[in-house]
């Protein structure tokens, strides 16, 4: 164990800033029930995200527009119980925030209250703007998303980078710039050109997160099962796999089968008895009914 993760000092928002100002990066990473929680939490990072991602690694849809705001809290709660140290962020999911400055503020009291995130995420500028204006208003920190926006991928033109054109880029750093002003205390970057960047992290003063945004951020992000090599969906260009848990957990299973139906498993080392003479008298008993 770290000795960041022994310490089981908090992370606050005070802290990433004093990190920020010392040039020392944050490290961010995903993570979606109690055992993923407990492993980050060991690992000494600074902040976890539990994100909407989670509706393709854990739950199996096609994208992550489908899952609710039930499924997310069941998820963020799981997650909240196997941390100590790190700040915990929760994703409010496509379609609880965008229509209204209530409806955001409810969905957004109910990750804070019910499953005790310390911030709350919301993805693009526009309205999303008024939105984070309205959640910190309300004493609930944001955390902003710019560049490719999962939530409104297809608007987007699918799942590809954003601000490869001057234009493009001043929009997605005119979104950055809105959504600090909106009152964010943190911002996501994610798969930008680096230039993008570098041109954004001058005009910033909240820490910034990048996923696929080059090295100039404040901090990088990666989902758990795209770093472990445990999700079997296709990987970004931005992902390192720093692990390869997924065939590994593939051997083990096949491992057992093959002990099982070959009749090596369980052996007596893995199995109980009865104390001394039980057996016997069970039989008698048997016998006598």
């Amino acid at each position: 164990m770290s000795a960041q993760a022994g310490s089981h000092r908090r992370v606050t928002l005070a802290a990433l800033a004093a990190k920020k100002d010392a040039g020392e990066a944050l490290v961010m990473v995903t993570a979606y029930d109690h055992p993923s929680a407990q492993i980050v939490e060991a690992a000494g990072v600074d902040i976890v995200l539990v994100g909407d991602s989670a509706a393709m690694t854990v739950l199996g849809y096609d994208s992550t527009v489908p899952v609710t705001v039930d499924e997310m809290l069941m998820l963020t709660k799981a997650v909240r119980r196997g941390l100590t140290s790190p700040l915990l962020i929760g994703d409010l999911p496509f379609g609880s925030y965008e229509a209204s400055d209530e409806l955001a503020l409810a969905t957004a009291q109910r990750f804070i209250k019910e499953a005790g995130c310390d911030l709350v995420k919301i993805e693009r500028g526009g309205t999303t703007v008024d939105r984070a204006r309205a959640l910190v208003r309300a004493g609930i920190p944001v955390v902003g998303h710019v560049g490719l926006t999962p939530q409104t991928a297809t608007a987007l033109g699918g799942y590809r980078a954003q601000g490869r054109t001057a234009e493009a880029a001043l929009a997605v750093i005119d979104d950055a710039l809105a959504l600090q002003d909106a009152g964010c205390a943190m911002l996501v970057v994610e798969a930008v050109p680096s230039e993008v960047t570098a041109a954004l992290m001058p005009r910033l003063d909240i820490p910034v997160i990048g996923i696929g945004a080059g090295a100039g951020a404040d901090g990088q992000v990666l989902v758990f099962h795209d770093l472990l090599g445990l999700y079997d969906g296709g990987a970004a260009k931005f992902v390192k796999r720093y692990a390869d848990l997924r065939s590994a957990a593939i051997d083990g299973v096949e491992a057992y089968a093959r002990e099982v139906r070959s009749g090596m498993y369980p052996s007596a080392e893995h199995g109980y008895t009865m104390a001394r003479g039980e057996a016997a008298r069970l039989e008698e008993m048997l016998a006598t009914r």
